[in-house]
């Protein structure tokens, strides 16, 4: 009996052994595969993410086809660009792929409400569960994440980062990257977009699917207001000459500065 037991007890240890190998063999991976720097000239046609997608839609029997086309990053409107880093990433020309301030945030505010999201994503660790991960967040994924977010930081410009990000994040249901989105929702192509209709569509990026921002949400007007107001105060978008002069007469007095003696 005390055998048998013994028996079982090094099978189940070894086990756990196998499990973890495996687990570390799976996180080691991503040190070496795949080949980032392959991206520095390399446009991707399809994302881990949306082939993830695209069996989602199969297994609930929906018809949807992926939309995306490729522009450089100097065909995308500035104020889309400048839009998308208020929104997602403010600190992303100065960080080296992780907020660490953001992050420490998130997690206290997770232990608050005993529910881990793994919130404070980066564009460049969006960019990375976008190419090669899914939407999954169980902790595992958020490692292989972080690693992968580390090598393209380390293989890749910031601008070609930005330029990969705006081409292939989800906007909508089968609609992938800046262009198809702007053609999809605007009519028209993403050097084009104004600054509010680049508001709007920045302030649907954390749930795409959920949003539009074509829409009338309370959600939708006030984070693409927000989001607008900041482009304005510093100075990527000028008000109009009928717009200064609206502004209440306090308001005006107290941003006007006093004159010269």
């Amino acid at each position: 009996m005390r055998r048998k037991k013994k028996s079982i007890k090094s099978r189940f240890c070894t086990l756990i052994i196998l499990f973890l190998a495996a687990i570390l063999a799976s996180i080691a991976y991503y040190f070496f595969f795949p080949d980032v720097s392959a991206l520095k000239k390399t446009n991707i046609k399809k994302t881990s993410f949306m082939e993830y997608r695209e069996k989602e839609w199969q297994r609930e029997g929906k018809k949807i086809k992926i939309r995306q086309a490729w522009v450089p990053l100097s065909q995308i409107s500035p104020f889309l660009v400048k839009a998308v880093l208020i929104a997602e990433d403010d600190k992303f020309w100065k960080h080296e792929g992780f907020d660490f301030d953001a992050i420490e945030k998130a997690v206290e505010k997770d232990i608050k409400v005993k529910k881990f999201k793994f919130g404070a994503s980066t564009i460049s660790q969006q960019l990375a569960k976008n190419l090669y991960l899914s939407p999954s967040k169980n902790p595992l994924r958020k490692v292989k994440e972080a690693i992968l977010t580390w090598r393209l930081e380390k293989k890749l410009t910031k601008r070609r980062i930005l330029e990969l990000y705006l081409n292939l994040v989800e906007w909508g249901d089968g609609i992938f990257g800046i262009e198809a989105a702007s053609r999809s929702y605007y009519g028209k192509p993403a050097s084009e977009l104004g600054p509010e209709e680049a508001a709007r569509l920045a302030s649907i990026l954390p749930n795409p699917r959920r949003y539009n921002p074509l829409g009338t949400s309370r959600y939708i007007t006030n984070r693409s207001r927000i989001i607008y107001n900041v482009m304005v105060k510093r100075g990527i978008v000028i008000p109009q000459y009928e717009e200064v002069m609206t502004v209440p007469d306090e308001e005006n007095k107290s941003e006007t500065p006093p004159a010269h003696e």
